[in-house]
């Protein structure tokens, strides 16, 4: 993975240096929290509901053992003992001492690790594959270009002061995995006729208020230009974004205000100038980046271990976590390895620092010392032994993160929600354990196959509810929270954004709700057919009819649900949930 140069190291004890005078600043009383706001949004510091919250950058979801066990020594020291995995591939601690903040920095600046660029109107933490390296899909690897662009992007003068945040995601794979549609520039690597390497590239895709797919600017840039070519998109976007409105300060509202052709006409005109220019990545440059990605020392190994194999015929459970959470690598002999954070009682994406030393020794064990966070808040472990994988579920057994569930309905996808943010309108985290404890059944699970539910505690959509194959937003009626649920959203290749069915639920609806419409989709459904490609199939309105065809019960002492009732389309209500904070 990359490792700090000595202008890495300079620039970060220098930013360090200075946040800790703001903060002394702060707490002496010579600057307001309006004045302190913006240097502590630089340094991905928030104030939220309790207490302050710092996210810290994961470039591109690629972590050492080093820095996940940092992660558990500041969940130890300076939170309540765990940490929060994002969709952005970063980890946020929710209850930091305003004191504290720069000693964390410090600390993490000793592992190679900052927070810059985490918040503000900035270029954020660049996403980017989970199995970046390792797909058996992939055509080239993308992290050499995500760091390439992440070096651009920090402290780029120019762009310190965008109209509003700014997102990149860049895949090098054939499926995307990485949800580059819904970003405000969106990569994919592609090859041209002549199999040059090149990038497809995607601009003004979002979610939030307005969410919008992005559009094809160009089909190819050529890997050399890939900088000069975003940087006069940026540009433009910089010179002509609205600063008057922020629900309207998006790259997306641009693009869809001018037209992709204008906006690609006025990009175009700016990159003339500028596409042989200093930005131009060279064959040297890309090779100094390239090395630090270079692959590990894999053992030639059988493509398959016969041990594994027997194990699996045997061990249901065994089988089952290899269906989900195992997945296929391009060397023979290895696979990589989900670890769920889904686990039903536990908020998605939360990680104990328990767990996350043991990751970290995991990662030592079995994985070359690397580990990735994924945009749909799990960890991978990328380079396993096929033959250690028996060992390494009975490790992930002892931690709780080994639950079966990856691409399944209790795999959620879920924002922090208002238990803890400021915006949320609604609470997430006990809503997404009332639907795990609902649909906790794991064969249940697997009968309904792939299925994607995303929940946001407001329209800023931190938890992607757009794109959910069941999507869930929090929204506020008359102080109260509600819940509205949409159907029909999807990420990846097909990228699409969901529909709201109609009228929004109580708390203690929504679990009856997605029941009903699962039976639907068990109802209607062609053999192997997925959710998402039910509901493109049939369309909304059989899904709507059912879900509101009889009210929803929402008091106490309901019956169980009967899952075999499921399967024969028979509606069934819920046992009511109070969530305890």
């Amino acid at each position: 993975m990359y490792r700090y140069d000595p202008f890495d190291h300079q620039i970060i004890a220098e930013r360090v240096a200075q946040f800790r005078d703001q903060v002394r600043r702060r707490l002496s009383g010579e600057l307001t929290e309006d004045e302190f706001r913006i240097m502590r949004l630089q340094n991905g510091l928030y104030m939220q509901i309790h207490a302050y919250m710092l996210r810290i950058a994961v470039p591109y979801g690629l972590l050492s053992a080093a820095q996940m066990r940092m992660f558990a020594s500041i969940a130890r020291k300076y939170d309540r003992g765990y940490g929060h995995f994002t969709t952005r591939q970063n980890i946020q601690f929710n209850w930091i001492n305003l004191q504290d903040a720069p000693v964390i920095l410090d600390d993490l600046a000793t592992v190679e690790m900052h927070a810059n660029q985490t918040s503000g109107n900035c270029i954020r933490n660049i996403t980017s594959d989970e199995f970046a390296g390792v797909a058996q899909d992939e055509i080239a690897d993308p992290r050499p270009y995500a760091e390439l662009l992440r070096q651009w992007s920090t402290f780029h003068p120019e762009f310190g002061y965008l109209p509003r945040k700014f997102k990149f995601a860049i895949t090098g794979a054939a499926q995307d995995r990485v949800a580059i549609a819904v970003h405000d520039i969106g990569l994919a690597v592609v090859k041209n006729a002549q199999g040059e390497i090149g990038f497809r590239v995607l601009v003004g895709g979002g979610l939030g208020r307005t969410p919008i797919i992005g559009s094809e600017i160009c089909a190819f840039v050529p890997w050399q230009h890939i900088i000069t070519y975003a940087e006069s998109i940026v540009r433009v976007y910089n010179e002509y974004g609205r600063r008057d409105n922020i629900y309207k300060a998006r790259i997306k509202i641009l693009v869809k205000a001018l037209g992709i052709e204008e906006f690609k006409r006025q990009v175009e005109a700016d990159w003339q100038f500028t596409k042989d220019g200093p930005c131009t990545i060279t064959v040297e440059e890309l090779n100094r980046v390239a090395a630090c990605f270079s692959a590990p020392a894999y053992q030639p190994l059988p493509k398959s271990d016969a041990e594994v194999a027997a194990y699996r015929r045997d061990n249901k459970a065994f089988s089952n976590w290899m269906q989900r959470n195992v997945k296929p690598h391009k060397v023979p002999g290895y696979a990589a390895v989900l670890l769920s954070l889904k686990k039903t009682g536990i908020a998605p994406g939360d990680a104990t620092a328990e767990q996350m030393d043991a990751a970290a020794e995991l990662a030592e064990r079995f994985s070359f010392g690397e580990l990735r966070i994924t945009h749909m808040q799990n960890l991978v472990l990328a380079d396993v032994k096929q033959s250690d994988l028996i060992t390494l579920w009975q490790a992930a057994k002892e931690l709780d993160m080994d639950t079966p569930n990856i691409g399944l309905l209790t795999d959620i996808i879920c924002c922090p929600g208002g238990d803890f943010c400021t915006l949320a309108n609604a609470r997430s985290i006990p809503l997404a354990r009332a639907i795990n404890e609902r649909f906790d059944d794991l064969d249940f699970q697997h009968e309904i196959g792939e299925i994607e539910l995303n929940i946001s505690g407001c329209i800023n959509a931190c938890g992607h509810h757009h794109v959910g194959h069941i999507g869930i937003l929090g929204v506020d009626k008359d102080g109260e929270e509600w819940y509205q649920v949409s159907i029909g959203g999807a990420q990846g290749n097909a990228a699409s954004l969901g529909k709201v069915i109609g009228r929004s639920f109580t708390f203690a609806q929504i679990p009856e709700v997605i029941a009903r419409l699962l039976q639907v989709y068990v109802r209607e459904r062609f053999e192997g057919e997925r959710f998402i490609d039910t509901v493109r199939r049939i369309g909304h309105d059989p899904f709507k009819d059912t879900v509101y065809a009889t009210p929803v019960a929402d008091d106490e002492g309901l019956q169980t649900p009967d899952y075999a009732l499921l399967e024969k389309g028979v509606p069934y209500d819920m046992p009511y949930y109070s969530p305890r904070f």
